[in-house]
């Protein structure tokens, strides 16, 4: 089938017009859907990366263990919760993304013992959706195989993005798939955060869709969110220029107890109030954030950048702390350093001794542009 044919082909631009951003691992079969995919315009817009782990060393990395059977529902599932972290940290800020796991065992040069089969699953925010298909044996080619997980996987990246999907199936009556899906509500999603199951939840509630992926991030605990958050993050966008500013709350705190789902969604809501987008992650240390945010600049304020900095905070060795930061650099990240009191003082980011290696990850936030003393731990207690 050639993607230009009517109804496919109609099927992948629906696709590709919606904002959904995909990541795809697949292993034995459906390549051919990545050939559709990508040769009708507009496929930058949903496929972030796709990665063929088609070996079993590369299957073993991808999924960090021994499948106890590589073609299997089960591994599918775990491909497709990869896939979906991986389109988390490579998506623009706010689009809506997709996990996909394909895995099969289909027709090849030598005569198969067991079942034609192959295994799906996509998972999104609130989803898991899972199908086994078992083909009818010595009915097709290997390539007329393919050609059939292609579709069925094409129809299942369409349902993931909302789009109908009313192409000819090649499937016969005897093909029925097994199909079952999970859903989850909100309350699901955030322990999934807590549980490190998925590393983040973005709540979009400036409705903006951007055309940057950077992200200009301010960290922090919200206890409460101020006014002196939104002006600092609206001073830092504006010196950075180029980037989607949003908060960032992490659930896991390196010296307290994790925050509970309760506690996490009282904290969100002061951001859809404000309508200012908000992700909650699972992270507290910035070597991590960086990870899960590469190429972000993250608004800090010097108190931070002082700990970042400091050699006791990676067991009094001061090479430790340049090759961890020196991590964070590699993925691109900045910080933009805003002044604050310490110990009484108000310092700024020319006060600290920055090393030479890192001092072009470190960026001034003027205190003419921005400078407000009192700290959260100071309105909390005038609010008791």
């Amino acid at each position: 089938m050639a993607v230009a044919d009517g109804c496919m082909r109609a099927v992948i631009e629906a696709i590709h017009s919606s904002p959904t951003q995909a990541v795809l691992y697949l292993s034995g079969g459906a390549s051919q859907a990545l050939g559709w995919l990508m040769s009708v315009p507009g496929a930058s817009n949903t496929v972030l990366e796709a990665v063929v782990p088609y070996s079993r060393m590369s299957m073993i990395q991808l999924v960090g263990k021994v499948p106890a059977q590589f073609a299997s529902s089960r591994n599918a599932e775990d491909m497709a919760l990869l896939a979906y972290n991986r389109a988390l940290k490579l998506s623009k800020p706010g689009y809506p993304v997709l996990g996909v796991g394909f895995t099969g065992s289909l027709a090849s040069a030598r005569a198969k013992r067991g079942d034609h089969r192959f295994h799906l699953s996509t998972r999104t925010s609130n989803q898991l959706w899972m199908s086994t298909v078992t083909l009818s044996k010595g009915l097709r080619t290997r390539e007329e195989e393919d050609r059939v997980s292609s579709q069925y996987l094409i129809k299942a990246i369409a349902n993931a993005c909302k789009v109908q999907a009313t192409f000819f199936s090649e499937l016969t009556e005897s093909e029925v798939p097994e199909e079952f899906e999970t859903k989850f509500n909100e309350d699901e999603e955030l322990q999934q955060v807590i549980s490190g199951q998925i590393c983040f939840k973005v709540y979009p509630f400036s409705r903006d869709f951007p055309d940057t992926e950077r992200k200009i991030i301010l960290p922090g605990s919200f206890n409460p969110l101020h006014d002196g958050h939104l002006k600092l993050l609206e001073v830092a966008t504006s010196i950075c220029g180029d980037g989607y500013p949003c908060f960032e709350l992490s659930a896991i705190n390196a010296d307290k107890p994790p925050l509970t789902v309760s506690q996490i969604k009282d904290r969100v809501k002061q951001f859809e109030k404000v309508g200012k987008t908000v992700i909650v992650s699972n992270q507290p240390y910035y070597y991590k954030k960086a990870e899960l945010f590469p190429g972000s600049a993250f608004v800090i304020g010097v108190d931070t950048a002082v700990r970042l900095i400091n050699p006791k905070y990676y067991s009094n060795d001061h090479s430790k702390m340049l090759a961890t930061l020196g991590g964070c650099k590699s993925t691109g990240c900045l910080f933009l350093v805003g002044g604050r009191n310490v110990d009484g003082v108000f310092k700024v980011l020319e006060d600290l001794d920055i090393p030479e290696e890192l001092e072009d990850m470190f960026v001034s936030i003027p205190p003419e542009a921005f400078r407000m003393d009192i700290s959260s731990t100071e309105i909390r207690n005038k609010l008791r």
